[in-house]
């Protein structure tokens, strides 16, 4: 048999004319784990599990097998449906889609993405959206949001589904995701948590028919066992351990194993070493097999499977699946409804219908509560890189001139329809971009424009405003106090971007800046977006990464333009000076040569994305990761990191528990800093915290806790890190188990990933460094 890793990165041990055309040739890559281990309703699953067993046992095996098995159903909006079984009371599910607020109906609210929460690096923000996001859910039927997004994590800088989730850094994205998990959760709805795991392109994640004629599978991610777990599966392992209901599997494969029927990413390190107690979800058409799809830890399948159904119930009459893993799909399914009380207070399961101009029943899914969290995330998801000749904020001006395609309401409130100027398909033309494509968007309650928050303003303080939203060289008013530009870069579910740039966009902010002394850029962007075609020009004062904030975009932005608030966002990913300076990790994958009809994305990279290869590389970021400005100064001072005793290398042994043992959040460490504020205005900062570790291919630092602050001007405060055993462990694929590496841990503090004047170091004595190997699956 093959060496795992030599299968996975393919080293040349076929010529490129030997086309691979079986995928025995994969066989082995992905090790089986049997059998999937059952649901133990430990910790605060215990009481949901004993009502779900009771339940269970009342059952037919084609009930057992209705609940595993979804369908569409015509008469609601739901993307997904359980049958109900009204002989025991159960109505049945609706899941439903959730990228910023319910998709497909009415009355709900429209809030910041998840790339905007994400750059807002704010926990308190993301446990709010949450449950409020998730109590407008409850109150339209939905049982299920899918969502949120953890996968992809951005290893492809152009990743089409990026602007989903909420960061490229996995400690960043699992502290974000576990507070929105238990806010959702908290409002009574169930989370699932996507895309399970390496779903990192949009490029051939479906089985295709080629030009050829001739079909392709879906592109294989292939990962080692150390960087899965140190990238990859982190933030899930955070979601699980916040008690996430249910978990989607994704289209990909992984390994050259598919991703809903991979046995050793269900059975063995979601169920075993996570300890997940809820049910594992397909994406919408993922299945790929019956029987391998049941025994490798699926449990139900969406939606309208012809490989469920009554082939499953004929498959457990055989003994093709054993009538204890149907029990257990079952049991999963129905504890997660137990488990968020759904039993009592939720309403009929998909109210609303699928065409809104059909007469319907009217049912209010938005809330007053909301508004502050909504406006919030708008304001705080903008990262301001520039501000030069103190730009900003404005200063009372009585003429502002605003241009560009990106400002004003959207010509379609659902946002379907898509118009594209001069062949530029990178953009989004048809107003402003408060959202992207997909399922990842929602219709909104309302939006206020950048253009009509502006215009407000003017009224407000007896200002004029001109404006010109279509031509690529439009007039300027040379008495202009200042000339807002607006671009955006659009992003969708389908297809990865084509550049992170583009002609139509950086020629209308040279055009403009040609002829205004203070022209302001803000730009609304669905992932990366490079601006060094106009970052330097001497009148582009002021740039700001708007990135998708909802429905109060306009009014967000317009209190950060005018000064009400200082901005706080910080960038959730790295800005390159060029696309190249990504390299492999710019774009996805193709299939071409021998592995034309199963092409292999090979993250030979390991941990080295985004920062992790910047700095392994040398290469200076146009602006780096964790990098915003506000319009107050801080200093950072009086760095203490103190260990608690001496830990063991290895954690204790203790029964798995959800999200893995236990101890592996255990606090071990403390580190405080204090944070001046010494500027003229009262602000937000987010000092963030870095370790090194030691030992061999380690990158030279890593995110490793990170708190928002609000301070008044000329205050200081302490921030105090807490540093759990996991934050400071590395993955050891020998032992597959985490490990303290004994040495020096260099611990930084400061502003962003290379803004940190503050260094320390944690000396750990105990075993040596022994996860260098890069260990295959």
């Amino acid at each position: 048999m093959r060496p795992i890793w030599s299968a996975i990165v393919y080293t040349g041990q076929f010529s490129l004319a030997q086309e691979i055309t079986d995928d025995t040739y994969f066989y082995g890559d992905s090790p089986p784990v049997y059998p999937s281990p059952e649901g133990k309703g430990v910790g605060q699953w215990a009481q949901a599990y004993a009502k779900a067993k009771a339940f269970v046992a009342k059952l037919t095996i084609e009930e057992k097998t209705n609940l595993t098995t979804g369908y569409s159903d015509t008469d609601n909006t739901c993307s997904g449906n359980i049958i109900a079984i009204p002989r025991l009371g159960f109505p049945g599910l609706c899941v439903s889609d959730a990228g910023n607020g319910l998709r497909d109906t009415d009355y709900v609210s429209s809030y910041p993405n998840g790339i905007s929460v994400g750059a807002s690096w704010n926990k308190k923000l993301a446990h709010d959206r949450g449950t409020y996001m998730g109590a407008e859910f409850k109150r339209k039927g939905v049982n299920t949001i899918l969502g949120p997004v953890v996968g992809p994590l951005g290893r492809v800088v152009a990743g089409g589904r990026n602007w989903e989730g909420f960061t490229n850094d996995p400690y960043l994205n699992g502290m974000l995701v576990a507070n929105t998990v238990t806010g959702a959760q908290g409002s009574g709805v169930q989370t699932c948590v996507k895309h399970y795991i390496g779903n990192e392109q949009e490029t051939n994640r479906n089985p295709e028919v080629n030009s050829a004629g001739v079909a392709t599978q879906s592109v294989s991610s292939n990962i080692d066992d150390t960087t899965l777990h140190e990238l990859y599966l982190w933030p899930f392992q955070e979601a699980v351990k916040a008690g996430t209901a249910s978990i989607m599997c994704s289209y990909n494969r992984v390994n050259n194993s598919y991703s809903c029927q991979n046995s050793k990413i269900l059975n063995g390190l979601l169920k075993t070493e996570l300890g997940f107690e809820g049910y594992v979800m397909s994406d919408w058409g993922a299945q790929h097999g019956g029987v391998a799809s049941a025994n490798a830890g699926l449990d139900m399948v969406m939606p309208n499977s012809v490989l469920w159904g009554q082939n499953l119930t004929t498959a457990v009459k055989n003994g093709s699946v054993k009538a204890s893993r149907l029990n257990d799909m079952a049991t999963r399914i129905m504890a997660a409804w137990y488990l968020l009380d759904q039993s009592e207070g939720v309403s009929s399961p998909g109210i609303g219908m699928k065409t809104m101009t059909t007469p319907h029943q009217r049912v209010i899914g938005i809330s007053h509560e909301s508004s502050n969290t909504i406006l919030d995330g708008a304001i705080e998801g903008h990262v301001l890189v520039k501000n030069s000749k103190n730009a900003l904020p404005m200063k009372s001006p009585q003429l502002v001139s605003v241009f560009g395609y990106d400002a004003q309401v959207p010509l379609w409130a659902s946002q379907y329809g898509t118009i594209t100027p001069n062949q530029y398909s990178a953009i989004y033309n048809n107003g402003t971009m408060f959202t992207a494509g997909g399922s990842g968007k929602n219709s909104p309650a309302y939006v206020l424009s950048p253009f009509d928050a502006i215009s407000e303003r003017a009224y407000q303080g007896g200002g004029s405003v001109y404006w010109d939203f279509s031509r690529p060289d439009p007039p300027v008013d040379p008495t202009s106090d200042a000339c807002v530009v607006f671009i955006n870069a659009w992003a969708s579910e389908g297809s990865d971007r084509p550049a992170l740039r583009d002609d139509f966009s950086d020629g209308l902010v040279l055009n403009v800046a040609a002829n205004c002394s203070n022209t302001i850029v803000v730009i609304h962007n669905a992932g990366t977006r490079l601006v060094d075609v106009f970052q330097d020009h001497p009148n582009v004062t002021a740039i700001i990464y708007a990135h998708l904030p909802g429905q109060d975009t306009g009014r967000g932005l317009a209190m950060i333009l005018y000064g009400d608030v200082s901005p706080s966002g910080r960038l959730p990913y790295t800005v390159a000076k060029n696309e190249s300076d990504y390299g492999h990790l710019l774009n996805a994958t193709q299939p071409e040569g021998e592995f034309a009809l199963f092409s292999q994305s090979n993250f030979t990279e390991g941990q080295f994305i985004d920062y992790r290869y910047f700095d392994a590389h040398h290469i200076t970021p146009r602006y780096e990761f964790g990098f915003g400005l506000s319009y107050s100064k801080f200093s950072y001072s009086n760095l203490h990191v103190q260990l608690k005793g001496s830990p063991s290398p290895y954690p204790a042994k203790a029964s798995v528990q959800p999200g893995g043992n236990p101890h592996l959040f255990d606090v071990v460490a403390t580190a405080s800093v204090q944070v001046t504020n010494s500027g003229g205005m009262d602000a937000m900062d987010v000092p963030q915290l870095y370790v090194g570790f030691p030992g061999p291919n380690q990158p030279v630092k890593q995110l490793r806790a990170f708190e928002k602050v609000q301070i008044a001007k000329g205050q200081s405060t302490t921030v105090t890190f807490s540093l759990r055993r996991k934050d400071l462990s590395v993955w050891d694929a020998e032992a597959q188990q985490w490990m303290i590496p004994s040495g020096t841990h260099n611990i930084w503090v400061g502003a962003s990933s290379r803004d940190l004047p503050l260094h320390t170091t944690l000396t750990v004595s105990g075993k040596g460094y022994g996860g260098s190997k890069r260990a295959g699956m």
